[in-house]
């Protein structure tokens, strides 16, 4: 029993995420068209797929550049050196449940370059929440466009929610998170005491040093959100980053010989996107793909042809940056029976 309860604690995520990548991925395939959509995979022009990792990978290296630029208050460095390191971090998101590629590459920066890995945590942080607000202004952008995806099905457990209503959800969400990290950047002295007096009266004494240590070199991390001008660059080059990426949704849909405007494909790559920060088997199987083939199929495309497009966009997603990482991954010396959890505690320190 003592086993079994150990167990739990250590895979519940996991366990949880392939529950509800199979809840979307049911959703997926009970409206398709076997026939169809074979028809679909084998009528494809996949040469489009490869400009299309073309700009995928300029997206790669812009999040490179964003990193070292929210890096420089605490340390420069290059764009060139910070690129294998998010490119490992893409395989860990890829390969680990639970998002652990963003602990990975925290993990990889400061055995590389000496970083506090609670520091770059919060720059990871503050790189989540300008892609979620880029990919609520992609949706908003769209606004018009909101009825007619209205009815489409997002699944949550026993519950259905609507485009609207994530869209709703995930405003609350990103922008109150970004409220909080601006004025813990802006009012770094006022907040450092705020934190020392909560870990004071929450924290049990024999852990509150380690605690404050750690949230220390997190506020550290912040410091890029101070200045007004460096907090607005970091949002430019988020909105770069994400066109890019919609430029690959762009380049492979001409390999399935359907067209829909560039906007319903910023539309569709910000629902996706924001579906995707749920909880989900690695690679983001069934959250990625059920807002994708649904939002195509609201604006008139054969759900088969749909179904097959989305399948393809999202393989090329994985395997081309899985395979960088591990390439970078080997040549960092890092084996894979490595886990995160071993990584992180012989790296996280105070």
């Amino acid at each position: 029993m003592v086993l079994m309860k150990n167990w739990l604690q250590k895979w519940w995520k996991f366990l949880l995420g392939l529950a509800i990548s199979a809840v979307f991925l049911y959703f997926v395939v009970r409206k398709l068209e076997w026939g169809d959509f074979w028809e679909a995979l084998k009528t494809a022009n996949y040469w489009w797929i490869i400009p299309g990792v073309g700009m995928y990978l300029l997206a790669m290296w812009a999040r490179a550049w964003r990193w070292h630029y929210l890096l420089r208050p605490l340390k420069s460095i290059s764009t060139r050196t910070m690129f294998p390191i998010v490119a490992i971090g893409y395989m860990g998101n890829n390969i680990y449940p639970a998002r652990a590629g963003e602990v990975l590459r925290a993990v990889v920066l400061k055995r590389r370059e000496g970083v506090p890995v609670s520091a770059s945590l919060a720059t990871i942080i503050i790189e989540r929440i300008f892609d979620g607000v880029v990919m609520l202004a992609f949706i908003f952008v769209n606004l018009g466009e909101l009825s007619r995806l209205a009815n489409i099905p997002i699944p949550i457990f026993r519950w259905e929610i609507g485009v609207q209503d994530l869209a709703v959800w995930g405003s609350i969400a990103f922008f109150g998170a970004l409220i909080v990290f601006l004025l813990a950047a802006m009012f770094p002295r006022p907040t450092e005491k705020l934190v020392h007096w909560l870990a004071g009266r929450l924290v049990p004494e024999r852990f509150r040093s380690k605690v404050l240590g750690i949230s220390d070199k997190f506020l550290g991390g912040l410091e890029s959100l101070r200045s007004p001008l460096d907090a607005l660059m970091v949002f430019v080059t988020s909105l770069v980053i994400w066109l890019l990426e919609t430029g690959k949704y762009w380049f492979v849909m001409h390999a399935f010989g359907f067209e829909v405007s560039f906007f319903t494909l910023m539309l569709m790559n910000g629902v996706v996107n924001l579906a995707t920060t749920l909880p989900a088997a690695p690679g983001y199987v069934g959250t990625f793909d059920l807002p994708g083939i649904e939002i195509l199929a609201a604006y008139g495309v054969e759900r088969a042809i749909a179904t097959g497009y989305t399948l393809v966009l999202h393989v090329a997603l994985w395997v081309v940056p899985t395979a960088l990482g591990a390439y970078f991954m080997w040549r960092e010396g890092l084996k894979w029976n490595m886990s995160v959890e071993k990584l992180r505690e012989e790296e996280v320190t105070p």
